[in-house]
């Protein structure tokens, strides 16, 4: 028995998978499987497309796109384990292997986008598309290929090649650390609550949730709030000491500012200086021009136009919310005008006012697995799927769920996963990935998707949710939807595997169905009591979504606008990241009383990789269309019409990146999606929207 034998015997990453469903068997799975997979994998993909490159057939779609799609299974199988568990339950040893794969695997991207000889192929048939009799998904995986190489540096000259390469290795792992130092500061930090008086306003549920978390810190009989955002925002809400509020605050807006080993700041500066040079190189002006140039808005100037024309009317709006927060401060005998770390605790007050409402009364009614339930029940009401529990299915973590899907005839859709509570093995935020896609070019190979969040986990009893954390439920269900429905051949083009402002479509749509009273009458059930939220609170709470727009409206467009504008450095320019942010918000306006969602320290979107950068702006692209094409089953007077969610469906979750996003849409709507469903559900456009 030769070596390599040996070592794939021993390691379950070389082996076939004989779990249910082939998925990943990770109870057998161990960090030091995972170099010598990623080095038999990587051999194995170089070896396959060196021989589509050399060969001395001409070539056709078989023999070079199709060979190229079947190729590197191995290492897709070994990548997906690998980085769902760097950033959903990490460890030293699985950080270490992060950071020494990192430029390898940009080394071998690299090895095969700057390949010549394959490059001349896949050109050749790109000029003869038109005469080879493609299909219509045939016809899209030619040209995605040719613009893939062609945006990656195919044309430049050799030098050109090498220094782009370089370049590549180099985000890569400046990438990972970024990463990296945003969850160490994280995991590092923690405000303990000593006392009663510590705790003073946090509702029963907060306070269990902290205990929970100080137990796990080894500080039991404690209360621990960290930088989750299921434990700071709530904290930031309730807390009536203003001290710990700005202790707390401070803490969270610095992660990845901190001087030392975690400090952010030169990894990113360095890696929007690479990026420009990247663009450069490729012929952009801009980094910004380079990655808009291969979305649906085309321009920055487009992704601007849209933020602008909502920044305006959010910045008036968040100056009558701050004066009405002012005046509650007032009223109580403050003496100090309305800060960031007070605008949640007073906005929460004024809600309660507004509305006859808190988060304490509401939460009750939203009990994780109710909400689970709700996003399942909306699925198959929408498209006939049914998730059923499968315990038998291996999971990563005792707290991962599996269930299998099945649609209306009960045939195999897909494995999906939920990874729901925060631990400090996992990054923060909230995201939907796979451990394998659906693709029909190997054989009918059916999804494994997973959606990962940090929700606060309950010591004893059912786990709480803010009506925030079932939208974020519901809005990675949408991701999650997108993966599990793909029904398209190659894998380049499968699920979620579009351009990122359409990519945001399917999440932010299914956000609308939690905010209609046919689902929540359903499925908001009282944790004690087991009642139904009553239709007074149903109405008080869908109402109190429009509340605080202007200030939800400005964290997020003052950070896509951010974004942006560095993103719009030229190559050879060296920004201070601290100094930039604060002149970059000055130009815009930002009120004082608000931050960035994300502070570019810790701006994971756009600097643990750059799936995201200079395209933050996408997830307001997507809101409206998102909106547009839920107006459509509205005009239908049924939020669950067949024909409407049959379409949708057919030509947005189901296709991929078959087509052209824009087309797809009007396939999916008969026309381009109009902004106003949008300006309307953010509460800064009040009149009412005429039927399309």
């Amino acid at each position: 028995m030769t070596g390599e034998c040996r070592v794939a015997q021993q390691n379950p990453l070389l082996q076939s998978w004989t779990t249910p469903f082939g998925a990943p068997p990770f109870e057998t799975i161990r960090p030091e499987h995972f170099m010598p997979a990623f080095e038999q994998a990587i051999a194995e993909h170089k070896t396959e497309i060196e021989a589509i490159a050399v060969s001395k057939d001409a070539p056709t779609l078989s023999n070079t796109i199709d060979a190229m799609e079947l190729s590197g299974r191995r290492l897709r199988d070994v990548s997906a384990v690998f980085y769902s568990l760097a950033g959903s339950h990490t460890n030293d040893a699985l950080q270490k292997v992060e950071r020494e794969i990192a430029p390898i695997m940009a080394r071998h991207r690299d090895s095969i986008l700057l390949n010549e000889a394959l490059f001349v192929r896949i050109r050749d048939l790109h000029q003869q598309r038109d005469t080879l009799g493609l299909s219509e998904e045939q016809a899209r995986v030619l040209d995605r290929y040719h613009t893939r190489f062609v945006r990656n540096g195919a044309n430049l000259a050799p030098e050109q090649k090498q220094r782009l390469a370089a370049i590549n290795e180099r985000l890569a792992t400046l990438g990972t650390q970024f990463s990296q130092n945003v969850l160490a500061d994280e995991k590092s930090y923690q405000l303990v609550l000593e006392t009663e008086d510590d705790l003073a306003g946090l509702p029963d549920s907060l306070r269990a949730a902290a205990a929970e978390a100080a137990k796990e810190r080894g500080l039991a009989g404690k209360h621990v709030i960290t930088l989750a955002r299921s434990s700071i925002e709530p904290f930031l809400q309730f807390s009536k000491r203003r001290d710990l509020r700005e202790t707390a605050w401070r803490a969270w807006v610095s992660r990845g500012e901190h001087a030392g080993s975690t400090d952010n700041r030169p990894v990113a500066a360095e890696m929007v200086a690479l990026r420009a040079e990247r663009a450069q190189l490729l012929g952009y002006e801009n980094f910004a021009a380079y990655r808009l140039d291969d979305t649906m808005a085309k321009t920055p100037q487009a992704a601007l136009d849209l933020l602008h024309s909502v920044w305006t009317p959010a910045v008036e709006k968040a100056g009558r919310e701050q004066a009405a927060l002012q005046e509650i401060i007032r009223s109580e005998g403050g003496n100090f005008e309305t800060a960031a770390w007070d605008w949640r605790h007073y906005a929460e007050k004024r809600r309660k006012a507004e509305f006859d409402l808190d988060e304490s009364e509401i939460k009750p009614y939203l009990q994780l697995d109710r909400m689970i339930e709700a996003a399942f029940d909306t699925a198959g009401r929408l498209f006939g799927l049914r998730f059923t529990p499968r315990p038998d299915v291996p999971v990563y973590h005792p707290d991962v769920r599996a269930w299998e899907v099945t649609d209306a005839a009960g045939k195999h859709v897909g494995l999906f996963y939920g990874d729901y509570f925060a631990r400090s093995s996992k990054r923060s935020g909230a995201w939907m990935s796979g451990f394998r896609s659906q693709e029909k070019l190997a054989g009918d190979i059916r999804p494994i998707i997973v959606n990962v969040m940090n929700f606060a986990k309950a010591a004893e009893g059912p786990s709480l949710l803010s009506f925030d954390d079932a939208r974020t439920l519901f809005h990675e269900f949408g991701h999650g939807l997108h993966g599990l429905l793909s029904d398209v051949t190659y894998p380049l083009l499968s699920g979620t595997s579009v351009s990122a402002d359409f990519v945001e479509l399917p999440s932010q749509l299914l956000e609308h169905w939690l905010e209609r009273p046919e689902v929540l009458r359903r499925h908001a059930v009282h944790s004690q009591t087991g009642k139904p939220m009553p239709d007074a609170l149903i109405e008080r709470v869908l109402k109190s979504t429009k509340f605080n727009q202007g200030f939800a409206s400005v964290e997020y467009v003052s950070s896509a606008l951010v974004d942006l504008d560095l993103h719009a450095a030229k190559a050879g320019e060296r920004v201070d990241l601290t100094g930039f942010e604060k002149a970059s918000l000055d130009r815009i306006g930002m009120p004082e009383a608000i931050v960035m969602r994300h502070r570019l320290p810790h701006f994971s979107h756009l600097f643990a990789g750059d799936h995201y950068a200079a395209g933050y702006y996408s997830y307001l692209w997507a809101e409206v269309l998102a909106a547009d094409a839920f107006h459509a089953f509205e005009e239908k007077g049924d939020i669950f019409d067949p024909e409407t969610a049959k379409k949708l469906r057919e030509f947005v979750l189901s296709a991929g990146y078959v087509r052209d996003p824009a087309m797809a849409y009007r396939r999916f709507r008969g026309r381009d999606a109009a902004p106003e469903p949008l300006l309307r559900r953010r509460g800064l456009l009040e009149a009412p929207v005429a039927d399309a």
